[in-house]
């Protein structure tokens, strides 16, 4: 008489197949949330791409009219001294020793290493001493920081996988929200209204923008006519 033996999984491994159903579901809602604001967002530069034909121009044109004075603020801020304190070169010491991409042990590793390094520069260099926490506190979060192989370490993993695609979903939605509340989109819904109306919203700006290109020029002018 013969048996099989089957083995019981461990609680662990119980755990790690039911968040991987989790991680799965998950991953399934987040792309179709990406399709929905990579669709959003295509909508909106298809318009946005038009208002800068139209008038965009027309602003960028009185935008460099009005830029001699950005140009002095631009000279002063030049003059700022980079003088970082001990407590922020102790910081970026710290995020360094964790993600340097010559800790990397493949060439895709690295190049995310080497891309998250160049931010944590950026935020060195302007003293920005609240953004390199940040960026410490998500890569000691993340599933990347985890070491170590089997059911344990694959079980921490799942789970800090599972909290970034909450975070991703949150972020989506937080970006469609912030884009349907956006100027442009406003802009982009009282334009269609409009057109239903015969009216083209985007002509009637550039003529107002026209106008007070007329009227800025004629204030340099006279600015320059002044000051001989």
């Amino acid at each position: 008489m013969s048996s099989s033996l089957v083995r019981q999984l461990t609680p662990e491994e119980l755990e790690l197949q039911k968040k991987q159903v989790e991680l799965l579901d998950l991953e399934t809602q987040l792309a179709q949330k990406e399709l929905d604001l990579a669709t959003f967002q295509a909508e909106l530069n298809t318009f946005e791409s038009r208002y800068m034909q139209v008038v965009g121009i027309r602003q960028e044109e009185l935008d460099h009219i009005n830029a001699q004075i950005s140009r002095y603020l631009t000279l002063m801020a030049s003059n700022h001294k980079f003088h970082p304190s001990a407590r922020l070169k102790q910081l970026y010491r710290e995020i360094a020793k964790q993600i340097h991409p010559d800790l990397a042990t493949d060439p895709e590793e690295r190049t995310r290493r080497e891309q998250l390094m160049a931010l944590v520069n950026q935020a060195y260099e302007s003293g920005n001493e609240e953004r390199l926490r940040a960026i410490l506190q998500d890569w000691e979060s993340s599933p990347d920081s985890v070491q170590g192989e089997g059911i344990s370490a694959d079980l921490v993993r799942t789970i800090r996988q599972i909290a970034q695609s909450q975070e991703r979903l949150q972020q989506i939605e937080d970006k469609l929200q912030t884009l349907s509340q956006s100027d442009l989109h406003q802009l982009r819904m009282k334009a269609s209204k409009l057109e239903k109306l015969g009216q083209d919203l985007l002509l009637e700006m550039a003529r107002r923008f026209d106008q007070e290109i007329s009227m800025a020029q004629q204030q340099l002018h006279e600015l320059k006519t002044k000051m001989g």
